[in-house]
């Protein structure tokens, strides 16, 4: 699993502040291109100084507190700009310094404060896993909420790109996180799972046979025992997750492919050879799919980069996944 502190930086504002003990949110407008936190990174500041979170990896935290706590205490919000140093971004891990702009809002009652209620609504919609984004106009601080269904918006969406719109509004995304679920607990999943883990993904591993998706052969991993098409539909497969199936059974990825092509998974991939593929199809026609249908199945599996191990398999499989969500040509 990724960081909780940085998944959960709008609900901490929120029981801080309805805690009585003040909350500052401080997103990152803009940054250089090496820096660690993008933008729409998040930190959250209590009225006693404590945080959770990041803007910068360490380089200006410390002063964005300071000036998160006199934003409290006025109630009104404010950008920051920081010019780190060569020396000062290689101290913390970086290649070099640039400029860094901060949003500082304090959450409260009267503008031109965060409204509680437009917080309250972002976690709902977080909890929900809907998209939304929070947009911020820099110079009379009115904001709205939106999601994918604006037309200007959904390419950030898609991208999770927060940042300046073309206006110079603040567009602070909050997608739900990605998923990945896995049918067949394979040797490929093995590799597979661990690795999107570390690229942000929430794993899901389904297998009904529970020799293959044991704990002692996947710790820690979550796993479902169900046959697939209930635990898709248990899980809820929505535009944030893909679905891979691994098993190289027609009884399991079968009815996992049919419930993943009538979702919104952004990918959806197969393992097997051409011809296994080619006969694969034939069976799902049958199920009342179509060639659009098709047409959203990447199979044979992954990049063709020439993989022969499963753990290589498991790369071209998570890279095909990237280039799926990102959009890359």
């Amino acid at each position: 699993m990724s960081d909780p502190s940085f998944d959960q930086i709008p609900e901490t504002a929120l029981a801080w502040h309805r805690a009585g003990q003040g909350a500052v949110l401080a997103t990152v407008i803009e940054t250089w291109g090496s820096a660690p936190r993008q933008a729409g990174s998040q930190l959250v500041i209590s009225g006693a100084g404590e945080m959770m979170g990041s803007v910068s990896g360490g380089c200006v935290e410390g002063a964005v507190v300071v000036e998160a706590l006199d934003a409290l205490a006025e109630g009104r919000p404010r950008v920051l700009s920081f010019g780190v140093a060569d020396e000062t971004a290689f101290e913390v891990g970086l290649a070099c310094g640039g400029t860094i702009r901060i949003l500082v809002e304090p959450v409260g009652a009267a503008a031109p404060a965060l409204p509680e209620t437009v917080l309250e609504e972002i976690t709902v919609a977080r909890a929900a896993r809907a998209p939304v984004a929070c947009v911020t106009d820099l110079e009379s601080w009115e904001r709205r909420l939106a999601g994918p269904e604006d037309a200007a918006l959904a390419p950030r969406f898609r991208t999770d790109q927060s940042g300046l719109d073309e206006a110079g509004r603040m567009v602070t995304l909050h997608n739900p996180p990605l998923r990945l679920v896995v049918v067949g607990a394979v040797h490929i999943a093995q590799a597979l799972l661990p690795m999107a883990r570390l690229v942000g993904y929430d794993p899901h591993l389904v297998d009904p046979r529970a020799a293959f998706a044991s704990q002692g052969r996947f710790p820690g991993e979550v796993i479902s025992l169900d046959w697939p098409d209930e635990a898709l539909a248990a899980i809820g497969i929505d535009a944030r997750t893909a679905v891979v199936t691994l098993t190289h059974d027609s009884k399991l990825d079968d009815p996992a492919l049919i419930t993943a092509l009538r979702s919104d998974a952004f990918y959806i991939g197969a393992l097997g050879s051409t011809r296994t593929h080619a006969k694969r199809l034939e069976r799902l026609r049958a199920s009342g799919l179509t060639e659009e249908d098709f047409e959203r199945i990447h199979a044979p599996v992954g990049l063709n980069l020439g993989a022969r191990s499963p753990a290589e398999i498991a790369v071209a499989t998570l890279a095909q996944i990237t280039l799926a969500l990102r959009g890359a040509k």
